[in-house]
């Protein structure tokens, strides 16, 4: 079985029954989510073993996190007990052309004042075959950027693979902090994921000839941007989503992968995809892809793979994608009627 480490932030969830605004009506589910933890949940459901680490409060929101993460089969035993508060995070669910929403509440949050040596990374990274993470951990502050550089150099030493989703929030640093971050982390790392706003905001590169709103996807730009990230930052691997905004209900839904090594561009089936819940997307396509590259699968195969599980993903409410490895390879593979399956 292979081992897959993820190091991040999981936040409490708030949001509004169905399609209703924020306090329509007086209640709000409380689930929990963030974007390494959706990963470490989707390995988890493909059967490999799944370690997350992050910082939570040692009261019981912190320990209802723990459970929630437990239940869907993830290890947990690495997690560190400290501080006050979890992060909080608001979504509103948008609907045709009314847009989504999120609001965060997620300062002075456990894993942000979580010193960069409370985690034993050579220990966790001990038999690890990958590890994650998302630009989201290392804009939490210093902190967290010296958490990332210490786990992702002990990744490196152990022979683990380091995939990077850029993921830029631009609600949490600006994008010449992020590029001063981020850019020589790219040094060691074997897999970036983003999509073009990302390429342009993290490592100032842009897409040329291409405008998601209105559908123009130029396969050239991106091989062009993935070519010019690898020779200049060092990945091998780029993967770029590519996410068509015809409505807040409707999405067309797709992705690249260049492989430098191969000199090879990959582009992958694309779906039109009636959004139940969008959050998450972009890690079921992460732990997707990395669970196609970790047990070996060819990558123009690991992409199908990935899109196929992101797909599913944004047709289940709430952060975690509780699919299979069959379910996948049946939507991968052409079967997408939606049959009953007998």
């Amino acid at each position: 079985m292979k081992k897959v480490v993820t190091f991040g932030e999981i936040m409490l969830r708030l949001s509004p029954p169905g399609f209703e605004r924020f306090f329509q009506s007086p209640v709000l589910s409380a689930t929990f989510g963030g974007g390494e933890a959706n990963v470490a949940v989707s390995l988890a459901h493909f059967g490999l073993e799944s370690t997350y680490v992050t910082a939570l409060p040692p009261h019981a929101i912190g320990d209802a996190a723990v459970k929630a993460l437990r239940a869907e089969g993830v290890r947990t035993d690495r997690i560190v007990r400290q501080g006050s508060r979890v992060g909080i995070y608001f979504a509103e669910a948008g609907a045709s052309q009314r847009a989504s929403g999120v609001i965060y509440d997620r300062a002075h949050s456990a894993i942000s004042a979580m010193a960069p040596d409370a985690v034993d990374w050579r220990g966790v990274m001990d038999g690890a075959d990958w590890f994650h993470v998302t630009g989201i951990t290392p804009a939490l502050g210093a902190n967290g950027s010296e958490a990332t550089r210490r786990a992702i150099a002990a990744a490196k030493e152990a022979g683990a693979r380091v995939s990077v989703d850029l993921n830029y929030r631009r609600k949490l640093w600006t994008e010449a902090q992020a590029r001063d971050v981020m850019g020589p982390l790219m040094r060691h790392v074997d897999v970036v994921i983003a999509n073009e706003e990302d390429l342009q905001s993290v490592l100032g590169v842009e897409v040329q000839g291409t405008d998601v709103t209105s559908g123009v996807l130029d396969v050239a730009g991106f091989r062009a941007a993935a070519g010019q990230v690898t020779s200049e930052f060092g990945p091998r691997m780029v993967a770029i989503t590519l996410r068509e905004s015809l409505s807040a209900s409707d999405n067309g839904w797709s992705a690249v992968l260049w492989d430098a090594e191969a000199g090879t561009m990959e582009r992958s089936q694309r779906y039109d995809v009636r959004l139940v819940d969008r959050i998450g997307g972009g890690d079921s396509f992460a732990a997707g892809l990395i669970y196609g590259l970790v047990t070996g699968r060819p990558p123009a195969a690991a992409l199908r793979f990935a899109v196929a599980a992101s797909a599913l993903k944004q047709t289940i409410p709430g952060d975690f994608n509780r699919v299979t490895v069959e379910e996948v390879d049946r939507l991968a593979g052409g079967d997408a009627s939606g049959r009953v399956q007998r």
